[in-house]
C-alpha cells in the first residue's frame, strides 16, 4: 500500500496457508519486532530482498517462529527491480519502459524506481525473478499490490509500441484531443489487465508443477480514488478474471480526505468519502464471490499530527465496518512507521513523538475487534435500495488539463449522484457495470442512477442487462447532457454498423425509448426511465443544486427516510457516524443501554452515547451477551490465547507489541476473590455490568491472567 519504496529481490520461504483461511493480515518489509507484533493471523512480507544483516527467509522465519501465518506481498508497477532497468538481466537496459510525462519526465516512484509500462519483456522479467523463486520456497499466497498507470503518462517509446501493438495506427498525443486522452488511458487499463493475467496465470501453473495451489490477490486503491487522483487501473474488471481470487481494498485517510464538492462547498469529507470507497470495493465482489479484504490505516502517508490521524482513523474505521458483509481485514501497513514514526503532537506544535499511549492502546483495541468482527444480515439503517452506477471507464476521461473544455473538478459528476443522497442518511450502495451480467447485482436495487458524462459503456453487452433489468421491473433515473467530447471518441457506439453519437442513445433504443430522448418519464415492461437532463456535478457544485434530482429520485423511489447519522449493529457491534454540514439536522444522535465505548483508550462503561455532529462512535453492547455467566474478554489492547474455564477460575495469556498500554474488561459471573497477573496491573470492578477492568503493560510474549472466584 501506498507510495512507499521497497526494495525486492530474489529468495523466498514461506507457509502453505491460504487467504481464504486468514480473517486478519498486515503488510511489513521488517522482520518481527518485540514493538510490531501485531497479532493479526497472518503478515503479507513485502518484498524478496534481502535488508541489512537480514535475508529474506530470516525476515519470514522471523515471524513464523511467532506463530503467524506468512503470504507475500510486492508491487507490480514499481519495485526494486533495479537489475531489469540497468540490463543486468537480460544485458539490455530498459529505463525506456518507465512512465514519461508530456515533458519527457519519467514518472519515478522513488530515486532509481520508476512507474513502469508493462510490457511482455518486463512481464517475463517478473514470473522468473518475482513469481517463480517465491513459489519454489513454498509460499501459496501472493499479492501483487497497485497496478498503476499515471493518466498524464503515455509518452515513453514503449507506450508508443504498445499502442501501435494494441489499436494497429500510429500514436497519438493523448492532450490533443479527448479521444486521445480516453484511447490512451484505455490502453494502460488493458496493460495493466494484461500484466496481473500472465502473473497470476503463471503463479497458478506453475504452482500446480510444484504440487500447490497457488492464490493471488490484487491490494488497491477504490476506483472513487484512483479516479480522483489520476490513475488507470483494472479495477472491477479483475473480479471476473479467472486467476485472480480477491482483493484488499485501500482505503485509508490519504484516499478520503481528498476534497470533495457539496451544497457548492469544496472540503474534505473524509466519513462520506470513505464510505462510498469501501462500497465501490465491495461491489465489485458482491456477486463474483471473490474474497475482499478492507484496509484501513491508522497514521497516513502524509506527515501530519496524532490528532488529525486518530480523527480521521476513527471515521475510516467505522465508515469499513458499516459494510457487513465484508468480516476480513488487513489491520494496518507498515507497522515500523506506525509504532516507531516520529509525528507532530498537535497540529499546532513543531514538536514531535511516537505514537501517544493512549492512542496505540486505543488502536489495539479496534484492530483486536476485527479479530472478532462477524459477518451480519443487518442493513445500515435508511431507506435501501438505491444505487449508484459505476464503470472502469470513470479512469477514461481524467486527466490533469482541461480537455476540450471538458471538466469534471473533484470528480464531481460521480459525486452529484451519491451526495444527495448520502448526507441526507440514505445509504446509497455502488453498482459496477462491468457486474450487470451477474444476477446477484441486482438483488436488492431498486433504483439505479447513472449518467454518461463521466464514464463510458466499453460493452454493448451491458446495456442489455439494464434493459432487462428494467424490462423486469427496475428503474433507472439517467442524469446528463451527453454533450460532452468523449461521447464522440472512437467506439462501439459508433463503429461496426452503429452511429450513435452518445452511447445513451443505444440504450434507450433497447428500451424502446426516443434516442435522444428528452427529460421526462418514459415506461418499459414493468419498470421506468427518468431522463434527467442536467450533468450531476451541477447537483453538488451549486448551493441546493440537488433539489431536482432529490424531487425524482422521491417520485421514482417514494417517500425517502432522511437523518443526519447512520447506525448499524453487528453481533455485539454497534457503530454510527453523524454527518454534520447540517443538512437535515444539527441535533446530535443519542444512544441509550450498556456499553464499552471502544473509541475511549479507559473502556469506560456508558447508559448514553451522544455522538457529536461529524464524529463516529464504535461500542460493545453488554446487553447483547447471550451467555453472561461464562467469563470472556469483552474488549482488549491485545489478543487473547490459552484461554481456560473452569466453575470459579479463568485464565488466558494477553499477548501485543511492547512498549504500550492494554486495558481490557473482562466479563465473570461473580466479582473476583482474587486476580493474578504476570506484571504489575490495576484493576477495578463494576458491579452494574459485571466486568472486570484491567490495565497492565503490554508484553508481546504474553502476561498471563488468573482470575478466580
Amino acid at each position: 500500500m501506498k507510495k512507499t519504496l521497497i526494495v525486492a529481490g530474489m529468495m523466498c520461504l514461506g507457509v502453505m496457508a491460504h487467504s481464504q483461511d486468514v480473517k486478519t493480515t498486515f503488510q511489513t518489509s521488517g522482520q518481527w519486532k518485540p514493538l510490531t507484533d501485531v497479532r493479526a493471523d497472518a503478515v503479507m512480507v513485502y518484498g524478496t530482498g534481502s535488508r541489512p544483516g537480514l535475508s529474506f527467509g530470516e525476515r519470514v522465519e522471523s515471524w513464523r517462529k511467532k506463530g503467524y501465518i506468512t503470504h507475500f506481498m510486492t508491487g507490480i508497477a514499481w519495485g526494486g527491480y533495479g537489475d531489469y532497468f540497468s540490463g543486468k538481466w537480460d544485458g539490455k537496459p530498459h529505463m525506456d519502459e518507465g512512465q514519461k510525462s508530456v515533458q519527457g519526465d519519467t514518472i519515478m516512484h522513488g530515486p532509481g524506481v520508476p512507474y513502469i509500462v508493462p510490457t511482455l519483456n518486463y512481464l517475463k522479467y517478473f514470473k522468473e525473478t518475482q513469481i517463480k523463486p517465491v513459489i519454489d520456497a513454498g509460499i501459496s499466497d501472493i499479492f501483487l499490490e497497485e497496478p498503476e498507470f499515471w493518466a498524464y503518462a503515455g509518452y515513453s517509446e514503449s507506450f508508443k509500441r504498445e499502442w501501435m501493438d494494441y489499436y494497429g495506427f500510429e500514436w497519438r498525443p493523448q492532450h490533443l484531443s479527448a479521444e486521445n486522452t480516453y484511447l490512451s488511458n484505455k490502453l494502460k487499463y488493458h496493460l495493466y489487465y494484461r500484466a496481473l493475467d500472465e502473473a497470476f496465470s503463471y503463479a497458478k501453473e506453475y504452482g500446480k508443477q510444484k504440487g500447490m495451489d497457488v492464490r493471488c490477490y490484487v491490494p488497491t486503491h477504490s476506483l472513487v480514488n484512483y479516479s480522483m487522483w489520476n490513475i488507470v487501473s483494472p479495477e472491477a474488471s479483475l473480479a471476473s478474471m479467472a486467476h485472480c481470487d480477491g482483493y484488499i481494498a485501500q482505503v485509508w485517510t490519504g484516499t478520503s480526505r481528498v476534497p470533495n464538492y457539496f451544497n457548492g462547498i469544496r472540503r474534505e469529507r473524509v466519513f462520506e468519502t470513505a464510505f462510498l470507497e469501501y462500497g465501490s470495493m465491495e461491489s465489485m465482489t458482491r456477486p463474483t464471490g471473490r474474497k475482499m479484504f478492507f484496509l484501513t490505516d491508522p497514521i497516513e502517508d502524509r506527515a501530519v499530527d496524532w490528532e488529525d490521524y486518530k480523527r480521521n482513523y476513527e471515521a475510516t474505521f467505522t465508515a469499513q465496518l458499516l459494510y457487513p458483509q465484508i468480516a476480513d481485514y488487513e489491520v494496518m501497513p507498515w507497522p515500523d512507521r506506525i509504532y516507531e514514526g516520529l509525528y507532530r503532537v498537535s497540529g499546532d506544535s513543531e514538536e514531535k513523538a511516537r505514537i501517544p499511549r493512549f492512542y496505540s492502546t486505543q488502536m489495539q483495541v479496534m484492530v483486536n475487534t476485527l479479530n472478532s468482527m462477524p459477518l451480519s444480515k443487518n442493513k445500515l439503517n435508511g431507506s435501501q435500495g438505491i444505487s449508484v452506477l459505476m464503470a472502469n471507464s470513470l479512469m477514461f476521461q481524467r486527466s490533469l488539463e482541461t480537455v476540450e473544455g471538458y471538466e469534471d473538478p473533484q470528480l464531481s459528476n460521480f459525486f452529484g449522484l451519491a451526495f444527495p443522497l448520502l448526507k441526507r442518511g440514505v445509504p446509497v450502495s455502488i453498482t459496477h457495470l462491468e457486474n450487470t451480467a451477474y444476477a446477484d447485482t441486482w438483488k436488492d436495487v431498486k433504483v439505479l442512477l447513472m449518467t454518461y458524462s463521466n464514464m463510458k459503456p466499453l460493452d454493448p453487452k451491458a446495456h442489455q442487462h439494464l434493459a432487462d433489468w428494467v424490462k423486469q421491473g427496475g428503474t433507472i433515473i439517467y442524469c446528463g447532457r451527453d454533450n460532452d467530447p468523449f461521447q464522440r471518441v472512437l467506439e462501439w457506439w459508433n463503429q461496426n454498423g452503429n452511429s450513435y453519437t452518445a452511447p445513451s442513445q443505444h440504450l434507450f433504443a433497447l428500451m424502446q425509448m426516443p434516442e435522444q430522448a428528452s427529460e421526462g418519464v418514459y415506461k418499459f415492461g414493468k419498470g421506468k426511465v427518468y431522463v434527467v437532463r442536467q450533468d450531476p456535478k451541477e447537483f453538488v457544485m451549486l448551493e441546493n443544486g440537488d433539489q431536482p434530482l432529490l424531487k425524482v429520485i422521491e417520485q421514482a423511489y417514494g417517500r425517502l427516510e432522511m437523518k443526519n447519522h447512520f447506525y448499524l449493529e453487528r453481533g455485539s457491534y454497534v457503530m454510527a457516524s453523524v454527518l454534520d454540514e447540517g443538512t437535515i439536522s444539527n441535533q446530535p444522535l443519542v444512544l441509550k443501554g450498556s456499553y464499552i465505548d471502544l473509541f475511549d483508550p479507559t473502556l469506560p462503561i456508558l447508559k448514553q452515547k451522544k455522538v457529536q455532529l461529524g464524529q463516529q462512535a464504535f461500542l460493545f453492547d453488554i446487553n447483547t451477551v447471550k451467555d453472561k455467566k461464562k467469563p470472556q474478554v469483552l474488549a482488549a489492547a491485545s489478543r487473547q490465547y490459552e484461554e481456560a474455564r473452569t466453575r470459579n477460575s479463568y485464565s488466558f495469556v494477553s499477548k501485543s507489541p511492547a512498549e504500550t498500554n492494554n486495558v481490557m474488561r473482562v466479563l465473570l459471573p461473580r466479582e473476583p476473590k482474587q486476580v493474578q497477573v504476570s506484571v504489575p496491573c490495576q484493576h477495578q470492578w463494576d458491579n452494574d455490568t459485571h466486568t472486570l477492568l484491567l490495565q497492565f503493560e503490554n508484553h508481546p510474549e504474553g502476561v498471563k491472567v488468573e482470575i478466580d472466584w
